[in-house]
């Protein structure tokens, strides 16, 4: 999810997976999938840098899973 401003500022968090264009005209138009349109206060690019900040953090956080140790054990009962 990225924060963007509707034009009146009010924010909204919308999932980058689903914007399929950016338009400026001149306000910024984000097309989504579903071929609706939202209308926000950003220039173009800078969606387009927060997308490619939100999927390189996803990275980040995937290769972080990966490579820490694992905080769950198996406890045995011992009486056993």
């Amino acid at each position: 999810m990225i924060l963007v401003h509707r034009l009146r500022g009010e924010p909204l968090f919308i999932n980058a997976d689903l914007i399929e264009s950016i338009e400026a005209t001149p306000d910024t138009v984000l097309t989504l999938v579903d071929n609706r349109r939202v209308l926000i206060e950003e220039l173009p690019q800078v969606v387009v840098d927060r997308i490619v900040a939100f999927r390189a953090s996803l990275l980040v956080a995937a290769d972080d899973l990966r490579t820490t140790t694992p905080v769950l054990s198996i406890v045995r009962d011992e009486e056993n």
